[in-house]
């Protein structure tokens, strides 16, 4: 079983392509074609700040989840 680590540095995959929307966001993965919702713009806020946070976790609590 996998587990994941907030306590660790994350980002995008350079393959996935972020786009907001008024409910939040869709994700599209290029190498696999994969189209993801977003459901809440927290999560959004979540995924666009995993780029500068210095770790999962920072990212989560800068974006109130």
């Amino acid at each position: 079983m996998a587990t994941l680590d907030l306590d660790r540095a994350w980002d995008l995959h350079p393959q996935v392509s972020v786009r907001p929307e008024p409910f939040g966001a869709l994700l599209y993965h290029f190498g696999t074609r994969k189209l993801s919702f977003l459901k809440d713009r927290r999560l959004l806020a979540v995924v666009q700040a995993l780029a500068t946070a210095p770790t999962a976790r920072a990212a989560c609590l800068a974006a109130g989840v």
